[in-house]
């Protein structure tokens, strides 16, 4: 096994010193020209697919060479058991990996920490294991696209996709790759084996694989409705690409603000309502959307937004540090350390982790401060009350600041908002009238006393699940809100189309929103209201899962598997519908006759 482990280290040996040396002087030069530790999550994203495609093509080139039929026996007939050969070809690729990508990563963020002014907290000493985890899973999902038969080789590669779809930070993060990373090694260990046109042949092998062709199946299948949409596309009737039918959720997020308050006060029955209608065209009209689906969490591997701000007049650039949970200070002419930024004149720590969100205001996830230059301090502004998270930064309405919460709609002073130092009083408090990960516009004017606030709600149930309806409410000057309308808006899609990842298989389904939440923390702008599934959806699923299970039974004669395997398959197809039968499809070939 040693000798073997040896062998492949020499057969890679000029490839994985090249792609080091070339590794880090790419992130050499890039750490010259910018802080690559204070980019946004896109970037991240970016490096971190280079990662996984540089594991993935060597699973596929090491696995290619040794797949053919002579080579193959040649390797598997060594004095050696066949899990030895596994591991010592394993094990060669994880250390190639760990000197082209991991140890170069290192060797630049030790270098930054120790040779410059940037802030280098201990979450990013995470950053290599997580590009080698990343490198490991998709070389893995390489080897078992190699070695498995042709029907479901490609299950692997989309097993992947769950790194992307994952809410887990920080060590959480971490966590689900190496759950991940255990689930493709038991996926390779089942087809590394003689005959490569078997499926896998223990249990624990079998059932990965089947969930793994599974999901693949699922995924697959919910993309293809991409192309009924394509095809509604080229025909020029479909509502995201021509003029939206009228009274529909999609002429609602796009109309104009005037136009889509005076629709919301057609049905009123107020009393001022006709004079409101007059008022929406003549008055101006404030439209805002939500800016965050999360703001930044504590020692998580990435950032929303770059976390660092200019001080102009001072010439100094400030970064927060998750660490020192306060901002470091670093001179623009000779960048040297200039000292920290904290709260008030003690400098103390902020609770959550602050996000510059324009001019001299930074934000955390329940007060907003702002930058003192002359002493050289955050004050609190906006203090949000306990439990709410800011979900839109402070936007000027004429005299008033607006800001929203995952709540509630506030409003400040706005002169006392740009010149004071002290914590403000909000003027109005206005409740949401639905949850936050539901709205996607807020339309607002002002009244002679008090304002006129229009919420659409509704988000995502464009071509998917969701209750679109616009509110629109009256907040007089003593702040008690009252509801003058509401409009409920036509869906522009099809019943089933919106709820056609459910009705495909509702156990896969919320098998993978479980998989995307699992280790992640609480997000609280995301929080949705979905609508109870109607009764014909819930029909079409159960029919297909009834089906699934006779042509499982079917399919299980013809493909000859045991009692056992029949019964599990039947199961499999009552409990996940068509996945499950394509998949058993895929992994058992038909019967020789």
């Amino acid at each position: 096994m040693t000798d073997l482990f040896k062998s492949e280290l020499l057969r890679f040996r000029y490839w994985a010193i090249a792609y080091a040396l070339l590794h880090l002087g790419v992130l050499g030069f890039f750490a010259r020209m910018v802080d690559p530790l204070q980019q946004p999550d896109m970037v991240y994203q970016v490096v971190a697919a280079v990662y996984a495609l540089s594991g993935l093509l060597l699973g596929l080139y090491q696995m290619g060479t040794y797949r053919r039929p002579n080579t193959w026996l040649n390797l598997l007939h060594r004095p050696l058991p066949h899990w030895q050969v596994a591991a010592a070809l394993l094990l060669a690729a994880a250390a190639l990996l760990l000197v082209a990508i991991a140890m170069p990563l290192g060797v630049v963020m030790a270098g930054q920490a120790t040779w410059t002014a940037r802030v280098v907290d201990a979450r990013h000493g995470l950053l290599p294991i997580a590009a080698l985890l990343i490198a490991l899973c998709a070389y893995l999902a390489g080897v078992f696209s190699m070695l498995a038969p042709k029907r479901h080789a490609a299950a692997g590669l989309l097993v992947c996709l769950l790194l992307t779809a994952s809410f887990a930070v920080g060590t959480s993060a971490l966590l689900v790759q190496g759950l991940l990373l255990l689930w493709l090694l038991v996926l390779v260990a089942g087809a590394f084996q003689p005959d490569l046109a078997r499926p896998p042949r223990r249990l624990h092998a079998l059932v990965a694989v089947s969930l793994a062709v599974q999901m693949a199946v699922y995924v697959l299948l919910v993309f293809a409705s991409l192309g009924f949409q394509l095809l509604w596309m080229l025909q020029g009737s479909h509502p995201l690409n021509s003029t939206p039918p009228a009274g529909g959720y999609v002429e609602a997020s796009r109309a104009d603000g005037a136009d889509l308050m005076a629709a919301g006060l057609a049905s009123s029955s107020a009393v001022e309502a006709p004079v409101w209608r007059e008022q929406v065209r003549l008055a101006e009209v404030f439209s805002w959307q939500r800016q965050f689906d999360a703001l930044p969490i504590r020692n998580e591997l990435g950032n929303i937004a770059p976390m660092e701000f200019d001080d102009d007049a001072r010439r100094l650039r400030w970064i927060f540090s998750h660490d020192r949970m306060r901002f470091m200070g670093v001179s623009l002419g000779d960048a040297q350390p200039a000292g920290t930024l904290g709260i008030g004149p003690k400098q103390l720590p902020f609770p959550q982790p602050a996000l510059p969100i324009g001019g001299k205001f930074v934000a955390s996830a329940g007060t907003v401060y702002a930058y003192d230059t002359q002493h050289r301090m955050m004050l609190p502004r906006i203090v949000l009350p306990a439990g709410e998270t800011l979900a839109m930064p402070p936007s000027k309405m004429g005299e008033v600041v607006v800001v929203m919460s995952d709540r509630a709609l506030y409003t400040f002073d706005a002169r006392a908002f740009a010149d004071g130092d002290s914590v403000l009083e909000p003027r109005l408090r206005i409740d949401l009238p639905g949850r936050i990960g539901d709205l996607d516009r807020v339309d607002m004017i002002e009244l002679i006393d008090g304002y006129l606030v229009s919420f659409v709600f509704g988000l995502g149930s464009t071509d998917g699940p969701g209750l679109p309806v616009q509110t629109t409410m009256q907040v007089p000057g003593d702040g008690q809100a009252i509801e003058v309308a509401r409009r409920e808006l036509r869906p522009d899609f099809p019943l089933a189309l919106r709820y056609y990842s459910w009705w495909l298989s509702p156990a896969l389904h919320e098998l993978r929103k479980f998989a995307t939440h699992a280790f992640a923390p609480s997000l609280p702008l995301r929080a949705q209201s979905p609508p109870p599934i109607p009764a014909s959806i819930k029909q079409l699923a159960a029919g297909l899962m009834l089906l699934s299970l006779l042509a499982s039974l079917w399919l299980s004669r013809r493909q000859g598997l045991p009692r056992a395997g029949r019964a599990s398959w039947a199961l499999a197809g009552a409990a996940a519908g068509l996945p499950a039968l394509l998949a058993q499809r895929l992994i058992h070939p038909n019967r020789e006759s």
